[in-house]
């Protein structure tokens, strides 16, 4: 900006020179006086002084006679009336100089991304940061750049979706000035009514073409007001909901026409046009696509003679510019000769014109089925179908074009459909993660039962080799070495069903809160010192129903990952953790517009820690089973073996709830787990009562009494070296034990007479398993009580033991284990045919 000119008549240097004049003055005299003390002459020192001031008087006119040249002065930038004019209610607008830093920006960009990140270097997701840096490096180069799609980071919370543009600017093309402007998912139907009723509407009236959407059952959404006047006269009220087809009448020669104007209406044309994607398997579906009808009166719009097709295309396209649909026309031979703004947008060329051939867009495997497509349906009979392309912007997502071949337009012979797919895209995505996590707890599952098993015989046979052994034996400790680790083995392949939802829940209604207060004082030694834990609760939360001890271990992982997180930060290993829990209501979870939250009341925990986050290309993949990215040895009771949010997973899905991740770089992870209220049923159990609910078909407690007078068991298990460690522990418990190696074999021992107080038996055999076998046993002794053992979850072979009297032993047990079960399950038996 330059300063206002001074209102001095004498120009700026005249006043600098006024200035300097004493000095010059000073200096001449100086002169003069040394000139005296050298020369000692006074002829000389006058005639030096007369030609000084002679020509000093000279130099001095000539100067005012020049006038000083105009200089520009620049006033100091004042960011806060840069804000001001770049204050824009539509678009983020941003300032970075040429270092890279934030000069100044609008409250919409602070609302979005922050006020502490400036572009390109904003929060959002790697290939949108990429698209990003290449726009930046292009305006610095070119002086301004263009980015057509951003998404992710800070405004993710809600589903954030930008276009960028940047300009070069300053006096010495130091700054680049960024604008960016949200991108909104349109409801085509919803947009499609509000055109037709609208000005889109009036316009077609004026054409003589009727508008109006109908839905799949026959029922008018919207119309415009010529189908109005055309349908029901002057005056009428709004068509919504009246039936299409009651309007309109059809003669003996299938002519339609106006109902209301009877045998004397004239002919008209009639289009349908689907307001939705066609289904991939072939046409849209009129049983629930919604359709744009256009009636066309005789010689008008696109309905009139051939002769005058050419000259009525125009019609058509200023139609098919205003609709939401991703709509083109291309000729025979495979020229574009129309586009629309949307079937551009879906293309991924928004703002762009269209090409000269459709085949432009796609990638090169995919031009020659195209080309051929085009050509196909562009001859013959008019007909319709799909074909799956990759368009060139997106060539890892394939999307489904439709053609419909159409006639008497002139030289449009083809329609094309495009629509935008990046949400489905996202949905494919997901529902692709969660097949994928459903197949491996599948094998989770299997591969846990098949190594309870062998965990089974190691620890059984460590137990009775410790039986041999004493404490100072050269044996002992190696013994007790390998119990040790089998015994985190199974650990493992507890955390392993836990996360394939295959282990046995107890649970319970309770209070989120109290299992927080229950476990807190353990998680302040698990978390050191230096990280600082908040606790904070809502009011009015509601119960959940859960088990409290997997609960306890959900908290404790999430809590330790954090720790891990944390110290792996700062130096000094200090952090704040937050644990909180929320009432979260119908409405909110309406506000958060997710698609895999069903609407309804939830109690959340939330975990958040000031850790160094999680990478964004590592956020999809964290519950995934033995995922880790922390060293060996790390992880806290996981040991860094990957199983720790994956056990998280599993235990938060089986209860019901929901688990999401929210993480930044360098700012923290927060992990919220939503967990449904539970109501109190009919019977009139407390919402807040902590009593576990009883199974269907679980045996009723046991006894806490030890049994000690011995028994016949007949024990049934396919496993070689199981079957030998339960026998030889319930022979050393004073049990006479009968073995089989599966149900055939212990139905016959059954069935020659051999009498029994107790049958111990595996769930899965081959040829005849447990329950099918206990079944028969029980036509002829219905009160023998069993004890099913399994590597297997509960909760998994619920069905398959859905007996009354029944109990179960998971897998894998030791000598003791067993033996008090049995011992247990005999003092019960002995208790009910007492009582």
């Amino acid at each position: 900006m330059s300063a206002p000119w001074s209102g001095d008549a004498v120009p700026a240097d005249s006043r600098k020179s006024g200035a300097a004049l004493p000095l010059v003055v000073a200096g001449f005299v100086l002169s003069a006086v040394l000139l005296w003390f050298v020369s000692h002459q006074a002829l000389v020192v006058l005639g030096f002084t007369g030609g000084i001031a002679v020509l000093g008087a000279l130099a001095w006119a000539i100067a005012l006679r020049q006038p000083a040249p105009p200089q520009t002065e620049f006033a100091l930038p004042d960011w806060s009336v840069t804000v001001a004019a770049i204050e824009r209610p539509d678009a983020a607008v941003a300032v970075i100089d040429r270092a890279g830093r934030l000069a100044c920006a609008n409250a919409l960009y602070e609302a979005w991304f922050g006020a502490s990140a400036a572009p390109p270097r904003l929060p959002l997701d790697p290939a949108s940061l990429e698209r990003l840096s290449r726009t930046a490096r292009a305006a610095w180069r070119d002086g301004r750049g263009r980015a057509d799609l951003l998404e992710g980071g800070q405004a993710g919370r809600d589903g954030g979706r930008w276009k960028a543009e940047v300009e070069r600017a300053g006096r010495g093309d130091d700054f680049l000035v960024w604008r960016f402007t949200p991108i909104h998912a349109a409801d085509p139907v919803r947009d499609l009514c509000a055109h037709v009723e609208g000005k889109l509407g009036r316009a077609l009236a004026a054409s003589g073409v009727a508008a109006a959407v109908v839905d799949p059952d026959g029922r008018i959404r919207a119309a415009s007001a010529g189908f109005a006047l055309r349908a029901v006269g002057e005056g009428s009220a709004a068509l919504a909901g009246q039936d299409f087809v009651a309007l309109l009448r059809q003669d003996e020669g299938d002519r339609i026409s106006w109902a209301r104007e009877g045998r004397k209406g004239q002919p008209l044309t009639l289009h349908y046009l689907p307001v939705a994607d066609p289904d991939l398997a072939g046409n849209p579906d009129p049983d629930s696509t919604p359709s744009l009808m256009l009636v066309v009166d005789p010689g008008a719009g696109i309905g009139g003679g051939s002769g005058e097709s050419s000259a009525k295309v125009p019609h058509l396209e200023a139609l098919l510019a205003q609709l939401p649909l991703g709509l083109a026309m291309a000729d025979r031979d495979g020229r574009l000769l129309f586009a629309n703004p949307a079937f551009m947008r879906a293309a991924g060329r928004e703002g762009e014109p269209p090409p000269t051939y459709p085949t432009d867009l796609v990638v090169q495997e995919d031009k020659g089925a195209l080309s051929d497509a085009i050509r196909r349906f562009g001859q013959g009979p008019a007909n319709s179908g799909d074909l799956a392309i990759r368009l060139a912007a997106q060539p890892d997502d394939p999307v489904s074009l439709s053609l419909a071949g159409v006639r008497g337009l002139g030289e449009a012979s083809v329609l094309l459909g495009l629509t935008d797919s990046t949400e489905e895209t996202r949905l494919k995505r997901q529902v692709a993660q969660a097949t994928k996590m459903q197949a491996v707890g599948q094998l989770a599952g299997g591969v846990a039962h098949d190594f309870n098993n062998v965990l089974t015989a190691i620890l059984g046979t460590c137990d009775l080799m410790l039986l041999r052994h004493t404490p100072g034996d050269s044996d002992y400790d190696d013994i007790q070495q390998i119990r040790a680790n089998s015994n985190r083995a199974a650990s493992l392949t507890r955390q392993l069903l836990a996360f394939s939802r295959q282990q046995t829940l107890r649970p319970e209604v309770l209070q989120l809160p109290d299992v927080v207060s229950d476990v807190s004082q353990m998680l302040r030694r698990l978390i050191g010192e230096k990280i600082q834990l908040v606790v904070t609760h809502d009011r009015n939360l509601g119960p959940v129903r859960a088990d409290p001890t997997q609960l306890e271990q959900v908290i404790v992982n999430l809590c330790v990952n954090a720790r891990d997180a944390m110290q792996s930060k700062t130096v000094d290993g200090s952090g704040r953790l937050t644990l909180s829990t929320r009432r979260i209501t119908a409405a909110d979870v309406r506000k958060m517009r997710s698609e895999i939250v069903p609407q309804g009341e939830y109690t959340a925990l939330v975990v958040e820690d000031t850790g160094g986050g999680i990478a964004p290309e590592h956020l999809g993949k964290i519950f995934e089973p033995f995922f880790t990215t922390k060293e060996q040895g790390r992880g806290g009771m996981m040991g860094g073996t990957g199983l720790g949010l994956s056990t998280v997973y599993g235990i938060v899905k089986q209860s019901g709830g929901f688990i999401f991740a929210d993480s930044e770089v360098g700012k923290g992870t927060k992990f919220s787990v939503y967990l449904p209220v539970h109501h109190a049923a009919a019977t009139g159990q407390l919402a807040g009562s902590t009593q576990p609910e009883p199974a269907e078909g679980r045996a009723e407690a046991l006894p806490q009494q030890q049994w000690s007078g011995g028994g016949r068991i007949l024990l049934v298990e396919d496993e070689d070296t199981v079957r030998m460690v339960a026998e030889r522990a319930l022979v050393r418990a004073g049990y006479t034990v009968t073995t089989a190696r599966d149900g055939e074999e212990g139905l016959e021992k059954v069935a020659v007479g051999d009498e029994f107080d107790m049958i111990v038996s595996d769930v899965v055999m081959p040829t005849m398993d447990g329950p099918t076998m206990v079944r028969a046993i029980r036509e002829r002794l219905p009160q023998m009580p069993v004890l099913f053992m399994s590597g297997y979850a509960e909760e998994q072979l619920r069905k398959e033991i859905d007996l009354d009297g029944v109990h179960f032993l998971p897998k894998p047990f030791s000598v003791q284990q067993i033996g008090e079960k049995v011992g247990a399950v005999m003092a019960g038996a002995r208790g009910t045919a007492g009582a």
